[in-house]
């Protein structure tokens, strides 16, 4: 069995790597160009229309949305700078000072048509075509290349949808929540014992080295919220990308809350050294909660990257459950706290800020928390994207678009998927 595994390994890798940026970037950038060249030579004048495939190759990007945008703003920086070039070789003509006058009029016209990373094209646009002598053909033969080059691109992923990279967003939140679990069972393992100050030190650069993680999944999310806009293979893109981004900041909160909790038993590690941290009893407590807490972390992950209903109903229940637990070691360890500080009340301060660390963790991962919050964000969203686009929103409204959304959180108002 296992030399199948060692055998199949390349295939795996093989089949993983083909969903990569790169690789899909790579494809259909090649795709594209090559069939808008192929249409430009039977469209166009020209006889190496090589702004047609050049066009293509920039506006087709990994996701469907970031083709629609560049495509748009591709198309409006080249018109624009053809515009300038006719105007300036109808009045002056070009010699070095009109060239420099060119060059500033075209950045100058990129910025006010707003075409973004493109105003750079403007001047470039305009240069190309004021460099040729007949003027009139050639800009508007650089109008209809450009125009088959982001036709081509966007038909290249509407016939081809891009792929959707929730999987791989999911599978960074799930690793952030492993990591979070891991660091709290040492925290716990250590919080029960004789810890040095050195190790308490060790663990709290352990929880501030976690906010680099955070930039690497915010970074998958970003991607997988790009994938699923206007992605004709997604419904409720909306929905998938709400509940990812706050299932991360709610393990973004978690990640602060565990940094400063890390900081709490740092400092009273350094007043009660060589003590332990806590007597034997509560020790054990300490250790219980965080690895409950733990494992309710992992089982939100999961929650909020799951989607299929039956899945998350059973990592709903299960977080209820851990959730449920928790709560209640976390009201004996209160208890044996404050047993322990009617006997000694050194470090009061600290041994309440356990306490209050611990609850905010457990009030950011309780469900009805996450329900409001779910529910507070979708709504702004929504509002937010009918005001920017009023018109996709009368779109649906003629062809009867039915809300999925709307019937799913009022069918399953306490579910996150």
């Amino acid at each position: 069995m296992r030399d199948v595994r060692e055998r199949a390994a390349p295939l795996v890798r093989f089949m993983r790597r083909h969903r990569e940026p790169v690789v899909v970037q790579a494809l259909r950038s090649a795709a594209a160009a090559t069939v808008a060249y192929v249409v430009a030579l039977h469209l166009s004048p020209e006889p190496a229309p090589l702004t047609a495939p050049l066009t293509a190759l920039l506006v087709v990007q990994v996701t469907l949305y970031a083709t629609l945008t560049n495509g748009i703003r591709r198309v409006n920086s080249v018109v624009a700078g053809v515009l300038v070039a006719i105007a300036f070789s109808l009045l002056v003509g070009l010699t070095w000072w009109s060239l420099a006058l060119l060059i500033v009029a075209s950045l100058a016209v990129g910025h006010l048509v707003r075409v973004d990373e493109y105003v750079p094209e403007v001047a470039i646009s305009a240069m190309l075509v004021l460099g040729v002598t007949t003027v009139g053909d050639t800009a508007w033969a650089r109008v209809v290349e450009t125009l088959i080059g982001a036709v081509v691109g966007l038909g290249c992923n509407l016939l081809l949808p891009p792929p959707v990279w929730v999987e791989e967003a999911g599978e960074s939140i799930e690793g952030l929540a492993r990591g979070l679990r891991q660091l709290m069972l040492r925290i716990g393992e250590e919080a029960s014992g004789r810890t040095p100050v050195e190790q308490a030190a060790a663990r709290l650069h352990e929880a501030r080295r976690l906010d680099h993680d955070i930039v690497g999944v915010d970074a998958a999310l970003r991607q997988a919220e790009e994938s699923l806009r206007l992605n004709p293979r997604v419904r409720e893109g909306l929905l998938h990308r709400v509940v990812l981004r706050t299932g991360l900041d709610t393990l973004e909160i978690c990640t602060v809350v565990l940094r400063v909790l890390a900081r709490t038993l740092t400092d009273l590690t350094k007043e009660r050294e060589p003590e332990p941290l806590f007597a034997p009893e509560t020790g054990a407590a300490v250790e219980r909660l965080l690895s409950e807490i733990a494992d309710a972390v992992v089982s939100f992950a999961v929650l909020v990257t799951t989607q299929v209903s039956q899945n998350a109903d059973a990592a709903e229940a299960r977080l209820t459950a851990e959730l449920r637990q928790a709560a209640a070691t976390r009201d004996k360890l209160a208890q044996l706290l404050l047993e322990q500080l009617q006997h000694d009340a050194r470090q009061w301060q600290l041994h309440g800020a356990v306490l209050t660390e611990v609850n905010r963790i457990l009030d950011e991962l309780d469900t009805e928390h996450r329900s409001r919050r779910l529910l507070e964000e979708l709504d702004r969203c929504t509002r937010e994207e009918r005001d920017r686009l009023p018109w996709l929103y009368r779109l649906r409204a003629l062809v009867r678009v039915p809300d999925r959304l709307r019937r799913n959180r009022a069918a399953a108002p306490g579910r996150s998927r």
